[in-house]
C-alpha cells in the first residue's frame, strides 16, 4: 500500500476548492482585505506615497505598512484600523503590507517602533498610528482645497472622497499633489465619540490566509539553492564544549557541513551565540538525523550542579532573610509582630517555557553585498542589527522579511534566541542560503525561560475581619542576578495591589541561576498575579469575608477598579455555597495599564480530577478598538496561563532541563479548555490599555480559589496536576 503525502498548505487549498468539511461554516472572500505577498524588502507598494506609512493607488487602494508584527493577536489589523480611521477610508478598500525594517533604520527610525510586545502596540503606538492617518488626511483635503480655490476648512473628507460644496473628487485624483504638502501643525485627533471603524467587531485581516494555508511563517520560507541546520549546544545553558567527535555525521546522505559555533566570551545576553555545534544538509531530516551521531563531550561547570529542589531551598532560605526594600514601611511590619490574629503562606512557581506552535528557526542568506533574513522576532528591526553585527556588515545592506509567527509570547520580542545569528553566520561558512530549525527539545532547552519564584506574605487582620498591614518578601532566580526581567514586574504586580492596606512593606531578593530568562506573556504578573490573588483569598476567608465582597470593600474610591470587580459580580454570579466537589473562584490583577478580574467554575471528583468549566473574564482597557480581537486575546490569555499553571513546570536537574518534549512537559490540550466569556467594562477617558495579556494573570488564582472551595485544600505551588486535589 503506497501513502501518499500532501503539505498542509496544499490539503487545505484542495479541500476549500472541493467544499471540504474544513471550511464549513468559514466566509472565504473572493478578494482579502490583508496581503503580505508584496515584500519591502524586495518591492515599493503601488501608488503614491503619502506618507511612510501609507500609498494611495490610482484606482483609490491604499495600502497601509504595517511595522508590527503579527503573531496571531490582530496586530495587523489594528494598525490599518487605527490609521484608516482618521484617514477616513472605506475598509473594503484597505490593503496592508509589513514595512520595510531596512527603511526603518536607514531613516532613522522612521516607524517610530516596530517591537510588538508587552501589550503596547494600540497601548502605547496608538498616538502616532492615528496621527499617520490623520495627517495623510489633512494634507489630501489640502491638496484638493488648493485645486478648488476654498479654504482646507471647506474640504470634507468622508468614505475616500472629498467634497467642497458641489465639488467632488476620490482620494486618488489629489494623491501626487498631496505628497507634496507640508501641514503647519499636526492635527487634533477624533474623538472616540466620532469613531466610525473602530470599537466595532472586526475579523482580523490575517484569519483568511491562515484558513486557506497561504500564510506564510518563518518556518515556510523557501528560497533557491537552500540547505537546512539542526543544532545542538550545551544542554547545561552557557556550557563549554570540550570535545565531539563528526565523523559518523559527515558520511550521512545529504550532509554538507558540520560547523562549530563558538560563544563570545563575556557575551551572555538573550540573543548572544552559545557555544554550538550544527550539522547542515541538504534536508532538515538529514541535518538532525545526523547530529543525532555526534558523540559530545560537554562541560557544564559550576552550573551542572544546580536543581529546581536545590533553588527552592536557596529561595526558602531568602525568604527567611531580609532582602531589597522596594516599599519600605516600618509600622506595617511592628502592626504585623504584635497582630493577634495572623496570616501567612509561602507560595513557589517554576521555570516556564514558551513552546511556541511554531519552533524556533531563521533562514538566511548572506551574498557579497546583501543579506537577506527570515526571522520570526518581534521586532524586524532588531533582526536587521543582529545580523549586521554577527557579519560585521553595514546594516543598510541587510533585509528582514516579516513572516507570520506561530506563537510569541514574549519568547520572540527583540531577537529572543540566538538563533538569528546562527542563521547568519551557517550561510557565510557555506556559502549558501541555510534554514535553522531547532528540535522541539533544543528549543525547550535553550529557549529564555519564565523565572522561578517563592513569596511569603504575611498580614495581621483587625476585629472587622479586614486587614490592617500586609508584608511581602519575594525571591526570584534570574540569569546572573539580572533585573531586568522578573524582580522589577515582580516589585510591580505585588506592590500596585490596588487594595487599601493601612500600612504595607515589600521586600525582594534577586537570585542567580545560569538559565536565561526572559519575558512571557504578562511577565511578572503571570507568576505574582497568582501569588498575590491567592493569598487575598486566604486573607479575606480568614476575616471571614466573601473574597469578593472583600475584594470591592477594599477598592471603595477607585471608581475603575470597582467598575471592574462590580461588573465581574454581575456577570459570573460568583458563590461560595456550591455542593462538595464544585467551587468558584475570584481574582483581579492590573497589567499593561489594563485592570482584568476572572472568575472561574472547577468541578472536582472525588479522586481528584480537575476539570475547569467556565472563566468569566471582566476587563477594562479603557478603549477597545475591536471587541472581537480583544475577546480572542483574553481566550487565549487564559488558555496560555492555565498551560503553564496547570500542567507545565519545568524541572531542572545537573544543570539542565529533563523535561524537554511534550510527553513530559504537558500543556493545556483542547478538551480540557474551558468556556471563556469575556466582558469589557470600559471606563474610557485616558485610559489606554493593552488587551494581549492582562486575562492571563488572574485565571490561575481564580481556578486556585475555586479548587480550595471545592475541596478544602489550597494550592500555593503550581502546576496543578501535582497535587492531591482527592477528597471524601
Amino acid at each position: 500500500m503506497t501513502q501518499a503525502t500532501m503539505p498542509r498548505r496544499h490539503f487545505l487549498r484542495a479541500t476549500a476548492a472541493l467544499g471540504g468539511g474544513l471550511v464549513i461554516g468559514f466566509h472565504l472572500p473572493a478578494s482579502k482585505a490583508a496581503t503580505t505577498v508584496a515584500d519591502p524588502a524586495d518591492a515599493t507598494s503601488q501608488g503614491v506615497e503619502i506618507n511612510a506609512w501609507l500609498t494611495i493607488d490610482p484606482a483609490g487602494i491604499v495600502t497601509i505598512r504595517v511595522p508590527h508584527t503579527e503573531m496571531g493577536q490582530g496586530g495587523m489589523t489594528s494598525v490599518a484600523l487605527l490609521i484608516a480611521e482618521e484617514l477616513e477610508v472605506d475598509w473594503s478598500n484597505i490593503r496592508c503590507v509589513f514595512a520595510d525594517a531596512n527603511r526603518h533604520l536607514r531613516n532613522n527610525n522612521e516607524y517610530i517602533v516596530m517591537s510588538t510586545r508587552g501589550s503596547q502596540l494600540v497601548r502605547l503606538q496608538h498616538p502616532h498610528l492615528m496621527q499617520a492617518g490623520a495627517s495623510a488626511r489633512e494634507r489630501l483635503k489640502e491638496a484638493a482645497a488648493q485645486a478648488w480655490g476654498v479654504p482646507r476648512s471647506d474640504v470634507t473628507a468622508k468614505l475616500g472622497v472629498l467634497t467642497a460644496g458641489t465639488r467632488r473628487g476620490a482620494y486618488a485624483e489629489f494623491a501626487s499633489a498631496a505628497a507634496a504638502v507640508k501641514l503647519d501643525a499636526a492635527p487634533a485627533l477624533k474623538p472616540p465619540s466620532q469613531w466610525t471603524l473602530l470599537g466595532k467587531p472586526r475579523q482580523r485581516l490575517d484569519i483568511p490566509h491562515k484558513v486557506d494555508g497561504s500564510a506564510q511563517y518563518a518556518i515556510d520560507t523557501r528560497i533557491p539553492g537552500m540547505a537546512y541546520a539542526a543544532v545542538k549546544a550545551c544542554p547545561v545553558p552557557w556550557g563549554s564544549l570540550k570535545r565531539y567527535d563528526a565523523r559518523a555525521a559527515k558520511n550521512r546522505p545529504g550532509v554538507i557541513a558540520v560547523v562549530e559555533m563558538n560563544a563570545v566570551p563575556g557575551k551572555r545576553d538573550l540573543p548572544d551565540l552559545q557555544n554550538a555545534v550544527a550539522v547542515v544538509a541538504e534536508s532538515w531530516w538529514q541535518a538532525k538525523t545526523a547530529l543525532d551521531l555526534i558523540e559530545f563531550d560537554w562541560d557544564a561547570g559550576e552550573s551542572g550542579m544546580a536543581s529546581s529542589a536545590g533553588y527552592v531551598t536557596e529561595g526558602r532560605k531568602a525568604l527567611g532573610e531580609k532582602g531589597l526594600v522596594s516599599k519600605e514601611d516600618p509600622k506595617a511590619l511592628e502592626v504585623i509582630s504584635a497582630s493577634k490574629k495572623l496570616v501567612s503562606a509561602t507560595y513557589e512557581r517554576p521555570f516556564e517555557t514558551h513552546a511556541r506552535m511554531e519552533p524556533i528557526n531563521a533562514t538566511a542568506h548572506v551574498q557579497k553585498d546583501r543579506v537577506d533574513v527570515w526571522s520570526p522576532t518581534q521586532e524586524q528591526s532588531f533582526a536587521v542589527l543582529l545580523a549586521a553585527d554577527q557579519l560585521k556588515v553595514d546594516p543598510k545592506i541587510v533585509y528582514a522579511h516579516t513572516p507570520f509567527l506561530g506563537g510569541g509570547f514574549g519568547g520572540n520580542g527583540a531577537g529572543g534566541t540566538a538563533v538569528t545569528r546562527q542563521a547568519v553566520e551557517l550561510s557565510k561558512r557555506v556559502g549558501r542560503p541555510v534554514k535553522v530549525i531547532w528540535s522541539r527539545e533544543e528549543d525547550i532547552a535553550q529557549d529564555k525561560q519564565r523565572p522561578m519564584v517563592l513569596a511569603q506574605l504575611s498580614a495581621s487582620v483587625g476585629d472587622d475581619g479586614l486587614p490592617t498591614a500586609l508584608s511581602t518578601r519575594a525571591a526570584w532566580f534570574t540569569q546572573d542576578k539580572a533585573d531586568r526581567v522578573g524582580p522589577a514586574t515582580a516589585d510591580n504586580t505585588l506592590v500596585a495591589m490596588p487594595y487599601k492596606f493601612p500600612y504595607r512593606h515589600h521586600e525582594r531578593h534577586n537570585l542567580s541561576t545560569h538559565i536565561p530568562s526572559a519575558t512571557h506573556r504578562a511577565p511578572g504578573a503571570n507568576q505574582m498575579g497568582f501569588i498575590g490573588e491567592c493569598f487575598i483569598d486566604e486573607l479575606a476567608i480568614a476575616g471571614g469575608w466573601n473574597p469578593l465582597d472583600w475584594r470591592i470593600e477594599m477598592t471603595k474610591g477607585l471608581e475603575d477598579w470597582q467598575f471592574v470587580l462590580n461588573t465581574l459580580k454581575e456577570r459570573a454570579g460568583f458563590r461560595t455555597d456550591l455542593p462538595k466537589g464544585q467551587g468558584m473562584g475570584v481574582a483581579a490583577v492590573a497589567s499593561y495599564g489594563t485592570i482584568a478580574a476572572a472568575c472561574a467554575t472547577v468541578s472536582v471528583s472525588k479522586r481528584g480530577e480537575l476539570s475547569i468549566e467556565k472563566v468569566v473574564i471582566v476587563l477594562d482597557a479603557g478603549h477597545v478598538i475591536n471587541p472581537l480581537a480583544g475577546a480572542e486575546q483574553a481566550e487565549g490569555s487564559v488558555v496560555w496561563e492555565l498551560s503553564h499553571a496547570w500542567f507545565g513546570g519545568l524541572e531542572l536537574n545537573n544543570g539542565r532541563f529533563t523535561n524537554t518534549n511534550f510527553h513530559n512537559y504537558n500543556l493545556m490540550r483542547m478538551p480540557q479548555a474551558p468556556v471563556v466569556e469575556t466582558h469589557f467594562a470600559s471606563s474610557g477617558g485616558n485610559r489606554w490599555g493593552g488587551l494581549g495579556e492582562p486575562a492571563g494573570p488572574p485565571t490561575p488564582a481564580a481556578v486556585a480559589n475555586a479548587i480550595w472551595y471545592a475541596t478544602g485544600k489550597r494550592v500555593r505551588s503550581t502546576p496543578f496536576v501535582r497535587h492531591d486535589l482527592s477528597w471524601r
